[in-house]
């Protein structure tokens, strides 16, 4: 690369290289290789290889649970698009972050905010759907581990659902 690095494009290459080949590959000679920049670049952009770990995970909690919140605002049907979302996605970096998490108790730390935040936006969207609040803390609490497992299913058949089951469900879930 002929052009300065931005902080952002170590985060955005660090956020690549945490998904395809998980958390023991964050490492400042080997990313800077991979950019064909020396490491003096990184240090420029961040103190150690924490701060850049931090900075990471913020990025990861700012756009899989703040940018998602504000895309499905946006949203008529906000329940309907966000399980759409949670269950059409490629979700590569969210299984290295929980890998990762399992690993380290401050990853994992961080990793429970997010699970806590969305749980509670897919709380939010139930009860303005009707459902009573009572109710709306399991619901929401199972529809977030069915999108997290859902990756996990091997046989083909069953690891995607079409968009007509998903507003199917959406439905099920707003009763």
């Amino acid at each position: 690369m002929t052009d300065r690095l931005t902080k952002s494009d170590w985060v955005t290459h660090g956020l690549r290289t945490l998904a395809s080949d998980g958390a023991n590959a964050l490492k400042i000679g080997p990313m800077a290789a991979t950019l064909n920049v020396s490491r003096g670049s990184f240090y420029w952009h961040f103190r150690d290889i924490a701060d850049f770990r931090t900075q990471l995970l913020q990025s990861w909690q700012d756009h899989t649970v703040d940018q998602v919140i504000a895309e499905t605002e946006a949203q008529l049907d906000r329940l309907k698009h966000l399980l759409t979302r949670a269950l059409t996605a490629k979700r590569n970096l969210e299984g290295a972050i929980r890998s990762w998490a399992a690993e380290d108790e401050n990853v994992a730390a961080i990793v429970a905010v997010v699970d806590a935040r969305r749980i509670a936006y897919i709380e939010k969207l139930l009860v303005a759907a009707g459902v009573e609040t009572k109710s709306a803390s399991p619901r929401a609490a199972f529809l977030y581990w069915a999108c997290l497992g859902q990756p996990l299913v091997m046989d083909p058949g069953h690891s995607s659902i079409s968009e007509i089951a998903i507003n199917d469900l959406g439905d099920l879930f707003e009763k």
